[in-house]
């Protein structure tokens, strides 16, 4: 696509472009609930984002975040507890069909927080952690791989910390990030900034 700018210069117009770049993809990108079967993004793409994704903003440089990715013996001991927890409160079948699912999912990624007694502290690092994910989600997405943010009730079990090897007392989960090829993308609006904005004298 051409742009033309009079006597811009050729930083205005590079500035310009990548502007339009970035609005585009973050209007776009969507959370995405299915994902074609049976094709796993490459894993230096994957660490390409995360990598890029860890120049969010963070208090003090406190870099605060920490990534697992998730191999295949882990997805299924996960997936094998949520449906235990769901048989409990959903039944067998809702178990089965998010089993099903779950086990579907091509990628899996793993963030956590580290903890801190100071509880103002670990709320700046906890939306640090947040900006990584949301950075890294962008990331993908301009690279055609969508992703689900999970915050579900398994990674809220004790078991499961111990299943990702996380020492529960050093860290919080903050998510569990699928990722993968889209099969459908959802269409979804947001409200007129007049909704959401206060001007204040």
């Amino acid at each position: 696509m051409a742009y033309h700018f009079g006597y811009s210069t050729n930083a205005e117009v590079y500035m310009t472009n990548k502007k339009m770049e970035l609005e585009e993809i973050i209007k776009s990108r969507r959370t995405i609930h299915d994902f074609i079967p049976g094709q796993i993004p490459d894993i230096s793409v994957i660490k390409e984002a995360m990598a890029t994704a860890c120049w969010a903003p963070n208090h003090h440089l406190s870099e605060p975040w920490h990534f697992y990715s998730l191999g295949q013996e882990t997805v299924s001991s996960i997936c094998e507890l949520n449906k235990e927890t769901l048989i409990q409160t959903k039944g067998i079948e809702a178990a089965a069909k998010k089993y099903k699912r779950w086990m579907e999912i091509p990628g899996w990624l793993l963030v956590t927080c580290q903890k801190s007694n100071d509880e103002l502290l670990f709320q700046e690092d906890y939306a640090a952690c947040c900006c990584v994910i949301q950075n890294m989600m962008l990331c993908l997405w301009d690279k055609g791989i969508g992703t689900k943010w999970s915050t579900g009730p398994v990674i809220r079990e004790d078991r499961f910390y111990d299943l990702v090897w996380v020492n529960k007392e050093l860290e919080k989960v903050v998510g569990l990030i699928w990722y993968g090829y889209p099969a459908d993308v959802p269409q979804t609006i947001r409200k007129p900034l007049h909704q959401v904005l206060t001007e204040l004298p």
